[in-house]
């Protein structure tokens, strides 16, 4: 991070701190009000105390000191502080560190109804949402045409274990060497905060000797992007372009979207029957 940026986060991060003690009460964490208080909020001491770290070190961090907080001491001080989710990655943002991933370990999230209505408008392009384990939260009609997707699906398992997706996605190898990953980079950022992302890594490994070996080749440079085609009953091979958007990033929700070429006869018909079912 350059000198210059790094002076001046250091001190909003003092600014933020300070801000954040200022409001918070004595008796909203279990202290006496007492009678010699100058200011409302919490004194840094206090701070101090209840995040168990030294009154020194507190007291130079909220100064703007170049000392460099643990993401543990920071989850700590989030908790004393009382901070709100977005509170909490704007503390790690400041101290130079990626922020929490607080949805990550949420056994079953919950997508807005504005992600809900927007996937089903978007009709007759493949659109579906993906958590950062990349459980799939939401599809539509032409979602579930590619990837036939069903229950409580995990875009990685499917990808090796569903024997009839292998067979309708082309260049499977190469595929899968971007989306595993992209899946990588996603497991080391939130796997340590998410047992669930951890557990079907290990599931996996034993399951599928794919993925055990692309698991070991570390592609995670690998671009997750570009064209894929499908081979789909009834039309052939179909191919399609996609992007993703990030619709949460505090949950690591994204929506990912499809659009079929209709430059090719195979990719028209796919939209005509996808219009059909919908009509």
């Amino acid at each position: 991070m350059p000198q210059s940026r790094l002076r001046r986060t250091r001190q909003e991060l003092s600014a933020f701190l300070r801000h954040a003690r200022d409001r918070l009460k004595p008796e909203e964490v279990g202290l006496p009000r007492g009678h010699r208080r100058r200011a409302p909020g919490l004194r840094r001491e206090e701070v101090a105390a209840l995040a168990g770290v030294g009154v020194s070190w507190y007291t130079w961090l909220e100064q703007g000191r170049a000392i460099r907080p643990s993401p543990s001491l920071l989850e700590r001080l989030a908790e004393v502080l009382r901070l709100a989710p977005r509170e909490r990655q704007h503390l790690f943002h400041l101290a130079g560190l990626e922020g929490p991933p607080p949805a990550a370990c949420e056994e079953v999230q919950a997508v807005g109804d504005m992600a809900r209505r927007l996937v089903e408008d978007l009709g007759r392009r493949p659109a579906f949402v993906l958590d950062a384990r990349w459980d799939v939260l939401l599809w539509n009609r032409a979602a579930a045409r590619l990837y036939a997707f069903a229950g409580r699906p995990n875009l990685i398992r499917l990808l090796f274990t569903d024997r009839g997706l292998r067979d309708r996605l082309e260049e499977w190898e190469v595929q899968v060497a971007g989306m595993l990953g992209s899946f990588q980079r996603d497991f080391a950022r939130d796997a340590e905060n998410d047992p669930a992302m951890r557990t079907l890594v290990d599931e996996l490994r034993h399951e599928s000797a794919a993925f055990r070996c692309c698991w070991e080749r570390y592609r995670v440079a690998a671009e997750c992007r570009g064209r894929r085609r499908y081979r789909l009953e009834g039309l052939g091979s179909v191919s399609f372009d996609h992007m993703t958007l990030v619709l949460d990033e505090r949950r690591r929700q994204r929506l990912v979207v499809y659009e079929a070429d209709t430059s090719e006869a195979a990719g028209r018909a796919f939209e005509a029957e996808i219009a059909e079912f919908g009509s």
